[in-house]
């Protein structure tokens, strides 16, 4: 299969509208090629392309910035002589003098397919910008590596953030193009964007799922999204980042486990099977210990649960991670109803609202966890109604 960023380097014809334009990139460290060229350095070598700037989102355009809210300055490419304007520091949104840099702006970003992850947010604001000034946005689409099942609760109005982008649930089910149009039309943008599609992607393919395994090597889009499995469990491991409990950052798995110090994890399983085994499915959980060389409970060891879903075990269509962390929230506040679970910090620039509610898009999640009264199937019916608003909101902008 090919990505667009390699169908727009192989087609001259696809590139022609680019000839005699100001031609700027929008990328990140998972910008490459098929043969692990990054993009700018691809694009620069055409001779038809006239690259006039650069722009990098969260974690920046070559580098691997850690964690929530370490920005990123701008700077002259030392290679190719061009401005790189940071999106993830003085400034989110393009200013005025930055569009001005460029006639054409093509993005080629990979996701991971849920809704926290703040590239999408960066695409949003971009589109907005390029509507504003009259600038033309090409999407260079890429998988979607969590494929196309959707999960969570939907973002309620007045819980906008730069980890909420807009009115979807935490598993989206789109590709950064197809994430576009959405935008476009939800949004009701007057913009010039067209979606270089990728060539023979198929989301329902076994053993991928999404992301297109054996043929095409994953790159880290950020620093702690090391492999696929990572991606699959993402829509629900990312809540942790609103928790006092580790999701594995300091380890060579994060974003897939979790735990913490004080924690029983064979109860913590055994609670979670009697609360909603059927939210336990298609993956298999493991007790683990780990002591995470920095971030939450550095240099200590953690007792936790390890989300297996590499193996031949794992079923894509039955898998819920969104509703397995829950599981564990609900599970933890059933053994230790006092347990100190929500962590009170600044988080992605909010700083009067607990970070789990700026992740979950509500207060709805933890609210549910914290009521002693409710139970899977009062969550169950919300996620449920939301998934298939979703499902109908998103039909018009599906690509493949």
């Amino acid at each position: 299969m090919k990505f667009g960023i390699d169908r727009l380097l192989e087609d001259s014809r696809l590139r022609a509208p680019l000839t005699g334009k100001r031609i700027a990139l929008l990328a990140h460290p998972a910008s490459v090629t098929q043969d692990l060229t990054h993009s700018l350095d691809a694009l620069a070598r055409l001779p038809d392309v006239q690259l006039s700037a650069a722009f990098g989102p969260q974690h920046g355009l070559r580098g691997d910035k850690q964690d929530n809210m370490i920005e990123s300055p701008d700077f002259i490419d030392p290679l190719h002589g061009i401005p790189v304007f940071s999106l993830y520091g003085e400034v989110r949104r393009p200013t005025a003098a930055m569009m001005d840099t460029f006639d054409i702006l093509l993005v080629d970003l990979q996701d991971l397919g849920c809704r926290i992850y703040t590239f999408i947010t960066t695409l949003r604001y971009v589109l907005e910008a390029a509507a504003e000034h009259q600038k033309s946005v090409w999407i260079l689409d890429r998988p979607n590596p969590a494929g196309r099942p959707v999960e969570g609760l939907t973002l309620r109005s007045g819980w906008e953030s730069f980890v909420g982008a807009g009115p979807m649930p935490m598993r989206h089910g789109l590709t950064i193009g197809e994430m576009a149009l959405w935008f476009i039309a939800t949004l009701m943008l007057d913009v010039d964007c067209r979606v270089i599609m990728m060539e023979d992607w198929d989301p329902n393919a076994a053993p991928g799922y999404g992301w297109p395994l054996g043929e095409r090597t994953w790159i880290n889009p950020s620093p702690n999204a090391p492999n696929l499995w990572m991606t699959r469990c993402y829509a629900g491991t990312v809540l942790l980042e609103g928790t006092t409990l580790s999701e594995g950052r300091g380890t060579t798995r994060p974003l897939e486990l979790f735990g913490a110090p004080d924690l029983d994890a064979r109860k913590l399983v055994t609670t979670m099977q009697a609360l909603a085994p059927a939210w336990l499915r298609g993956c298999r959980l493991r007790e683990c210990w780990f002591e995470p060389t920095f971030h939450k409970h550095a240099g200590k060891l953690c007792a936790g649960v390890h989300i297996h879903v590499e193996d031949p075990s794992y079923n894509h269509d039955l898998f819920h991670p969104w509703r397995l962390q829950a599981l564990a929230f609900k599970a933890l506040r059933r053994l230790y109803p006092d347990y100190p679970l929500w962590r009170d910090f600044p988080y992605e620039y909010e700083l009067d609202r607990l970070a789990i509610d700026v992740i979950n898009g509500s207060p709805l999640l933890r609210e549910w966890v914290d009521d002693a009264e409710a139970e899977a199937g009062d969550l169950e019916r919300l996620a449920h109604r939301d998934e298939e608003d979703w499902q109908d909101s998103r039909s018009p902008a599906l690509l493949y």
